[in-house]
């Protein structure tokens, strides 16, 4: 009898134990097929993807979404006036993680997120991250900028270098500062004219600014904007590329470009979400040349063998800590 029941009593208890581990692996295969899902990502820019600099956060997202790992949506030319709507849009959509440049609508932007503590948000700005879900990101790729400086100081005859630039923000004044320092290496007589127009998308002012320029003198131009180096193109000159790589529209003009690179940060971001560690932070380290955010792409048919020589130099002497690129975000101001 006492065989019989503990029989039967042990009978029940594997098959109460096979029910109980068939659930533990039915939750198992839900939790992994929901962490492998495809993450909802969600961008608002505030001019046209084809801009340099939406356009690297837009080919990080695109990269990302033709791996898998994200899906994708996306807002272009949204005024700041909408700015706010669209992400309330998007959150309420469900998407997980809202990417977006917060410069000109900091305090909505800002708003906007607190309203939403579950979802992500990656925010361009100029100011600190906020707990618990406003991480920033910026461009900090005044590291390559201090090297095509370097380049363009060499390469300047007349020692005038014009600078056209977007507005007089950290964002941009770090990149033209480092810049400055780097031609001042190779070509301590070098000066410079500095004008913002203002505008991050304005081709044909940035293209009348840098003409303005030429005929003062520059046969250098540094393009942190688009319709410089149609400027430089058209009068024969250099120029010197910002955020991406625009060589093969300027064949013979573009010296170097200092490279955004921004994989690390979206990557680095969504790998957060995807695995809960997501929290407020800033995120401008990973735009690094360590980290593979930021990077130099010269022309060796246009730079002499001396100057490439000097730079890749002072390349590495950046990577392994040796030398360090001053990040200074006061506006720089013309020097002639």
């Amino acid at each position: 009898m006492f065989v019989e029941q503990t029989t039967g009593w042990t009978r029940r208890a594997v098959f109460s134990a096979v029910i109980a581990m068939a659930a533990m692996v039915s939750l198992f295969c839900t939790s992994t097929v929901k962490a492998a899902d495809p993450l909802k990502v969600a961008a608002i820019y505030t001019v046209p993807v084809e801009q340099q600099w939406v356009g690297r956060i837009h080919q990080a997202l695109k990269a990302a979404q033709e791996r898998g790992d994200i899906t994708y949506v996306y807002s272009e030319n949204t005024a700041n006036t909408d700015y706010e709507r669209v992400m309330r849009e998007y959150a309420e959509a469900g998407n997980q993680l809202i990417v977006g440049e917060a410069f000109a609508v900091e305090r909505a932007a800002r708003a906007v997120a607190a309203e939403y503590p579950e979802v992500a948000f990656l925010m361009g700005s100029s100011f600190p991250a906020a707990e618990p879900n406003f991480a920033v990101f910026d461009n900090f790729i005044h590291e390559p900028s201090y090297l095509t400086g370097m380049i363009a100081g060499a390469a300047s005859k007349s020692n005038k270098i014009g600078m056209v630039g977007g507005f007089a923000i950290p964002e941009v004044n770090r990149l033209m500062h480092a810049f400055m320092a780097g031609a001042r290496e190779t070509n301590p007589d070098v000066e410079f004219m500095v004008t913002f127009i203002n505008s991050w998308y304005d081709p044909p002012k940035a293209k009348e600014t840098a003409y303005a320029m030429i005929e003062n003198g520059a046969d250098v131009l540094y393009a942190e904007r688009f319709g410089v180096s149609d400027a430089a193109k058209e009068k024969g000159i250099f120029a010197i590329g910002n955020v991406i790589d625009t060589a093969a529209d300027y064949p013979g003009t573009i010296l170097a470009s200092a490279i955004w690179h921004m994989e690390p940060t979206i990557d680095k971001a969504i790998a957060a979400v995807k695995d809960g560690s997501f929290t407020g932070e800033d995120y401008g380290v990973y735009s690094f040349m360590e980290f593979g955010g930021g990077s130099l792409i010269a022309d060796e048919t246009l730079v002499d063998a001396e100057t490439l020589e000097a730079v890749k130099a002072k390349e590495a002497a950046i990577l392994d800590k040796s030398f360090t690129v001053e990040i200074d975000d006061t506006e720089p101001k013309s020097t002639m």
